[in-house]
């Protein structure tokens, strides 16, 4: 995937709104599973086990009720996304003590290229979510069609 825009990553099957989960491990699992439904990645488990590796090195938390954790992985079939906005907010390790209501998990494939996709990936979130109408928005979202609405270019 050649990410030239969020409009390229953004996958309707992939994002889930209004989820019910109390825990950092459900919101993983739920997204997992939708990506494993979708071809992103072949084993459900292999790539929870990658994103708990990630989880142990730092906060994935950037603050506003964000959270943006990804799994590196040889079960990456494509580097994609899978968004989760819950529907109320939990407990998550972050750079300012918020816990998460809205979870972007990226895939990210084992090889150098792999990587390489994910920083561009990683760049373009980011310069949304850096604007505080962007994240209000998320955070309000209810829909997939207004979570996508958040990041069209």
């Amino acid at each position: 995937m050649d990410a030239s825009s969020l409009n390229d990553v953004l996958d309707r099957n992939t994002i889930l709104t209004n989820l019910n989960a109390n825990a950092k491990d459900d919101v993983i699992d739920a997204l997992a599973r939708r990506l494993r439904e979708h071809g992103y990645i072949a084993s459900v488990d292999a790539f929870v086990d990658a994103v708990h590796e990630r989880e142990k090195e730092g906060a994935t938390g950037i603050g506003n009720h964000v959270a943006i954790p990804h799994g590196r992985s040889e079960t990456v079939n494509k580097n994609g996304v899978a968004i989760a906005v819950l529907d109320h907010e939990i407990e998550w390790e972050s750079l300012d003590d918020t816990g998460a209501k809205v979870v972007v998990l990226f895939t990210v494939g084992a090889s150098g290229d792999g990587a390489n996709e994910h920083l561009r990936l990683l760049s373009l979130f980011a310069r949304k979510m850096a604007k505080q109408e962007i994240i209000d928005a998320l955070l309000k979202a209810g829909t997939i069609d207004e979570v996508i609405g958040c990041f069209a270019d």
